[in-house]
């Protein structure tokens, strides 16, 4: 009887604290949740990412894009491939509906602009709904999740 009521002690103690923290949590107009797009195919957002020139400045790891540039890239930044951290569907939408919002607090020179920001255009006037789905589709089945071969960094001091 005494691991019943311990058991149902610590049920009760579980759902109060999950309680506390789910109250705790502030939801205000700006909030993802309950935001939810349809799904999207990749094989038109590999046709989308070519057709609104994203591989101008984007390749993909292990994906040959057609056509092939006739000059190279200016800007080089590779998708896809392995990663330590799931790319979840919602980073992707952002970095493709605003990508400086992703940019990082000591951005590369090459990728911003003086004042900082993406130098990827702004696509809103041109890319429809239905292209940016399929596009997050496509690039979300290029990543690769990996688990890393060891625990920690590589801290190594002195020379």
């Amino acid at each position: 009887m005494k691991n019943i009521i311990a058991k149902l002690g610590v049920a009760w103690f579980t759902c109060l604290v999950a309680m506390f923290l789910f109250v705790g949590c502030p939801m205000n107009e700006k909030s993802p949740i309950g935001f939810r797009l349809p799904e999207g195919s990749i094989w038109k957002g590999k046709t989308a990412f070519v057709e609104l020139g994203c591989i101008q400045c984007h390749s993909i790891e292990g994906e040959d894009l057609i056509p092939e540039l006739e000059a190279p890239r200016k800007v080089h930044v590779v998708l896809g491939g392995e990663v330590t951290r799931v790319k979840t569907y919602g980073q992707l939408v952002t970095s493709i509906i605003n990508p400086s919002h992703v940019i990082s607090a000591t951005p590369k020179a090459e990728f911003t602009d003086t004042d900082g920001n993406s130098l990827m255009p702004d696509f809103s006037e041109e890319m429809t709904v239905r292209q940016m789905i399929d596009i997050a589709e496509f690039l979300q089945a290029r990543y690769e999740v990996v688990i890393p071969s060891h625990a920690y960094g590589d801290y190594t001091y002195g020379p």
